[in-house]
């Protein structure tokens, strides 16, 4: 879609306003909105200025003045605005020189399909998320200087079969870790999702399957298709978007938080990928799995770095929750065909070439999509690059080795201050094209640990109470 025709769409549809959609450095949608008669040919090429210096991360006040820069093949009509609405995502740029802005993450995933084109090895990256979420009825929570607490409402939880309601409590709660696939009363969420399904469906995302998931609680999965890497997180950011708003409009509210409950299962993010040039699949082959070469060095590349990229795909100090040894998540550094304990798997549901890929298993969704993605497509490529041999594979269910079978296996970090650290002893792999900078890694460290890592850190915890009161 051309600049000429996005305008063609808004007055097709009638549209009345047009919302600029950004990604801010954490990950999380900004937005502004301008009357459509704002909406001109000429501002996909110049912009439109607005102040970045109260976005998470970006510029100081004295360096504030940045530009939108909107994509045109991303229009598509919004679809929760009250009154008829164009949706477009953009980029950022310096007014000055026009360049793009170094900490735009969604420049910065545009950089990462660019370096691997100019190295010769594929033409494109496709990615396939698996962003897990709850539904919650309600949620309370505070943080005081003389007391903290949290507290969960949800009618399909474990907890609640105990609880008054209105009509009479009916029984048919779902229990700890059993929530995988069961059918009404007990998955009392399906039309809900279906809903997030045709709102996807709406805005150009082709939904595969949704389900309810293994955790009591309303966690949930909904599928959608591989795509390319931009375009891939361009869909991951509308998929957040949309099943938050709504559940919203069904009065519930929905979350990404990886582990928001103590003693189920968390949320994960399931990330397959493959390489692909001149329209075929490079990661088809005679090796193990039906691996080719490239495809096991691209494996070694991401089990050598992904100690550092847990602090882009593992980026909160609630991931670590999740990344537990001996629970759900795996937190052991290993690849395998169809075990889902180690940390890569490779699927194994079809024989054909186009199907072949990898699943990396650690990441969660509070992650920003556009630095996850790169972050993981540039380790790959350093495995290709230099040939990294990612070790035999470990065709046994992880979680019951012994500690004297697990020992010389190597372990995601063990909590995001860990993470920072192999991010700043391990970056050079993400500098590479300059996709990511120096600055971006600083910038994100820093961020990291003074705003999140250190804020957890300072507060006392209510179980520490539990713990140590009468010590």
């Amino acid at each position: 879609m051309k600049p000429k025709d996005v305008l063609g769409m808004a007055k097709e549809h009638g549209a009345v306003m047009v919302d600029l959609k950004f990604m801010d450095f954490v990950g999380t949608w900004q937005h502004f909105t301008v009357p459509v008669h704002e909406l001109k040919e000429e501002i996909f090429e110049e912009g439109l200025g607005f102040d970045g210096s109260s976005i998470r991360g970006w510029a100081e006040i004295h360096a504030s003045d940045m530009l939108v820069m909107p994509d045109p093949t991303t229009a598509v009509m919004d679809p929760f605005a009250k009154d008829l609405t164009l949706s477009v995502i953009c980029t950022i740029a310096d007014p000055i020189t026009k360049e793009a802005y170094g900490r735009d993450p969604r420049n910065i995933a545009l950089k990462a399909e660019k370096y691997l084109r100019s190295t010769g090895i594929a033409d494109t990256a496709y990615f396939g998320p698996e962003a897990e979420f709850f539904v919650f009825d309600s949620v309370r929570f505070d943080n005081k200087v003389n007391g903290a607490f949290y507290e969960i409402g949800s009618g399909e939880a474990a907890w609640s079969t105990g609880r008054e309601e209105e009509g009479g409590n009916r029984g048919y709660k779902i229990r700890h870790k059993e929530g995988y696939f069961p059918v009404a009363p007990l998955d009392s969420q399906n039309d809900l999702r279906t809903e997030m399904c045709l709102v996807l469906a709406a805005v150009g995302i082709e939904v595969e399957r949704q389900h309810h998931e293994v955790a009591t609680a309303g966690q949930a999965e909904i599928d959608f298709r591989f795509n390319t890497l931009v375009k891939c997180a361009d869909q991951l950011s509308w998929f957040k978007h949309i099943v938050k708003n709504v559940a919203w409009r069904n009065g519930k509210t929905a979350t990404f938080m990886p582990k928001p409950l103590f003693g189920d299962n968390g949320s994960g993010m399931h990330t397959h990928q493959s390489l692909w040039k001149n329209g075929k699949p490079l990661f088809a082959g005679d090796g193990y799995a039906g691996l080719s070469e490239m495809a096991l060095h691209y494996i070694g590349g991401i089990l050598k770095h992904a100690r550092a990229l847990a602090a882009l795909c593992n980026p909160t100090t609630n991931s670590y929750k999740r990344l537990v040894p001996g629970f759900e998540a795996p937190v052991n550094l290993a690849y395998s065909s169809r075990n889902r304990s180690a940390s890569i798997r490779i699927p194994m549901y079809s024989p054909s070439p186009k199907a072949k890929r990898l699943e990396f298993r650690s990441p969660d969704p509070s992650c920003n999509p556009y630095l996850a993605f790169a972050a993981q497509l540039m380790a790959g490529l350093d495995g290709v690059e230099n040939k990294i041999d990612p070790g035999d594979p470990l065709d046994k269910d992880i979680y019951g080795l012994t500690p004297e079978e697990l020992k010389d296996v190597p372990k995601m970090p063990g909590s995001l201050e860990e993470a920072l650290d192999c991010l700043k002893k391990d970056h050079k792999f993400l500098l590479k094209g300059d996709v990511f900078t120096t600055d971006v890694i600083d910038t994100w460290i820093h961020l990291k640990t003074e705003r999140e890592l250190n804020a957890v850190r300072l507060r006392p915890h209510p179980m520490e109470f539990a713990l140590y009161f009468d010590i």
